[in-house]
């Protein structure tokens, strides 16, 4: 090697002796080779030669861009901008085009006047997979929160993986390492023009959102994706661009978490509708009529079609007429048919929909805005199982379980001569009244986590609600029922922009019911959790359970109404028993409020736990 090099001005400045320099850096492993201030190569070592595949005689007197093919190089010099470089891993292109990783580092060389004259720096080859691109404790973090991870570069190539996830994989890390992103997660979120593709590339982070992961098993298993870039010094010592991938198993995947509780399509766990689901049960051999009413949103389409899905004629047609949203002029029509010629347009025969539903169900919504004149003929279907046609005279059969609907009081409409009493008493052969969701409160989290999981499926998100907009989605009184509750959550997981639905992304009659609560700061996710964090759902309303007070700092909830008859205010528990109500609460949270098996660390009976639970409303 040579021992001086050329500084600006013509000066030279004195290199380390070259033979000595050569002979430390073969011991050490390393390559060595030196530039002067123009960046021009001035000599290197066999061993930079082994490493790069160049030839001194192809280097010596050129731009060092010509021994170190490096895209950071291009844009910026950190020897010469910072005066080192330590123990940067990069990506070199050899002369035969391959890739070699390399561990890089070196020192600039300055005049008498301070100025860059040149530099010595160092290559050490590295083995295949040892640059991971993350620190090797980020493992068993992560790991210990049940998280995996992948490190990429700028251009979503990967940098490095987690060790579990190589495992799910059954892959070798070192054979991830430079592979598209896209080979793992999928093209549809990370191929070219995919939209998750695009943000990611454009500096922006997204969350909560759906994948697949194909596993070693053939498998494949659901995963939410954080993703976002990150800031980091690369070889040069610039702040390059890295995008990290957080993975997470999704909770709610079969087999994983408690099943959302559903009786042929309907969500509910109260009391209530699961008598409704027993009486749906015990209609199923039966042709029987069925008046079912709540108010509107309440879900009456799905109880009429959860009696037609367990009945003898679920391998018939359901047909759903909406009997206000037609015209009374053509209602009939609609229903019955009509002949060629029955009225003007009539241009064919048509048949109704109570031919159309032969051998099946017939569901008519809203009965109560039938007009009077259509009330007596469908009398007269109910009555003899026979219609016309309009303009017909052909008498037809009527082989159809008739099903209604309405969320109007019909006995006041009969009270009122708006509605026919026999035709109100011959629907009404088997009422059923579903409650309105402000009577059955603990549905609400099944419903909320059921609905969510649903826009985010359809979305390719994975979502989940802050403590707080749970809390106004508990204390709303929902005058539009579980239709009000699904609009809602549509608009909150429109707005927002993460994984976690916050107070301020709900409706504003939403938040403005929660009140001036504490900040909407937290993350929790839906399911069991919620109730587990002190929200009453089915307690009446009340946000806490009645030994929690208000901490300090924090507006205390409104006062819960009276209680439940059979249980007592708050201020009547002693404190053995609010003692006792705690430990049956942090029983409950751990045992993820499955009672069994909060009886058994309770060391009581499922019977006396659940006669506490009603005692301290629980």
């Amino acid at each position: 090697m040579a021992g001086r090099v050329k500084a600006r001005g013509g000066r030279t400045v004195a290199l380390p002796d070259a033979a000595a320099v050569e002979t430390l850096a073969e011991l050490a492993g390393l390559g060595v080779f030196a530039v002067d201030a123009s960046h021009t190569v001035v000599s290197l070592s066999r061993e930079v030669e082994r490493i790069t595949g160049f030839a001194a005689a192809e280097v010596v007197g050129k731009p060092c861009l010509s021994l170190l093919r490096c895209p950071s190089c291009l844009k910026r010099c950190a020897l010469q901008e910072d005066g080192q470089i330590e123990g940067a891993r990069v990506t070199l292109f050899r002369k035969d085009g391959g890739e070699v990783v390399v561990e890089r580092g070196g020192r600039a060389l300055k005049d008498g006047a301070g100025r860059f004259a040149g530099g010595l720096e160092t290559l050490r080859s590295m083995p295949p997979g040892s640059c991971t691109a993350a620190p090797p404790e980020l493992d068993s973090l992560l790991g210990s929160l049940g998280r995996d991870y992948v490190v990429a570069d700028g251009d979503l190539r990967v940098l490095g993986v987690s060790a579990t996830l190589a495992q799910l994989l059954g892959l070798p890390r070192q054979e991830l390492t430079g592979a598209p992103v896209e080979r793992i997660l999928g093209a549809d979120l990370f191929g070219e023009g995919a939209p998750l593709r695009q943000a990611v590339l454009a500096g922006k982070r997204r969350e909560g959102w759906r994948a697949v992961l194909k596993v070693a098993d053939g498998t494949e298993m659901p995963v939410s994706l954080s993703v976002g870039p990150v800031d980091r010094a690369d070889h040069c010592g610039r702040m390059g661009a890295r995008v990290m991938i957080m993975i997470r198993a999704e909770a709610d995947h079969e087999g994983s978490e408690e099943q959302i509780p559903s009786f042929g399509g309907i969500v509910a766990r109260s009391a209530s509708m699961q008598r409704i689901f027993r009486l749906i049960e015990l209609l199923r051999d039966t042709d029987a009529t069925v008046l079912i009413t709540g108010d509107s949103g309440t879900g009456k389409e799905l109880v009429a079609r959860a009696l037609h899905a367990t009945s003898h004629r679920s391998n018939g047609p359901f047909i759903a007429v909406n009997c206000a949203a037609i015209p009374s002029e053509l209602l009939e029509s609609e229903l019955f048919g009509h002949v060629r010629g029955a009225f003007t347009g009539a241009v064919r025969d048509k048949p109704g929909r109570f031919e159309l539903a032969s051998g099946g169900t017939l569901f008519l919504d809203e009965i109560g805005d039938l007009a009077p004149a259509l009330q007596g003929k469908l009398l007269r279907v109910l009555q003899e199982h026979a219609f016309e046609r309009v303009g017909d005279s052909r008498t037809r059969s009527a082989d159809v379980r008739v099903l209604a609907a309405t969320h109007i009081n019909l006995a006041r409409a009969v009270a009122e001569h708006r509605f026919r009493e026999d035709l109100y008493y011959r629907l009404r052969v088997v009422p059923i009244d579903i409650p309105a969701l402000r009577e059955r409160r603990e549905d609400l989290p099944v419903l909320v986590r059921y609905l969510l999981q649903r826009i985010g499926l359809r979305r390719g998100r994975s979502l989940r609600l802050s403590p707080p907009a749970m809390r106004a989605l508990l204390t709303y009184d929902w005058p539009g029922n579980v239709r009000e509750l699904e609009n809602a959550l549509e608009y909150a997981t429109t707005v927002c922009a993460g994984q976690t639905v916050h107070l301020t992304d709900l409706p504003a009659e939403l938040g403005a019911s929660a009140g001036a609560g504490e900040p909407d700061t937290g993350d929790v996710a839906t399911g069991p959790a919620f109730v587990s964090a002190g929200y009453a759902a089915g307690a009446g309303g009340d946000e806490r359970a009645p030994w929690r007070d208000a901490s300090p700092g924090r507006v205390a909830p409104p006062a819960p109404p009276a209680p439940p008859a059979g249980t007592r205010a708050r201020s009547a528990f002693s404190p053995e028993e609010s003692a006792e109500a705690t430990r049956i609460a942090a029983a409950l949270d751990q045992a993820r409020w499955r009672r069994d098996e909060a009886a058994a660390l309770l060391g009581m009976s499922r019977t006396t736990l659940w006669r506490k639970m009603k005692e301290y409303r629980l």
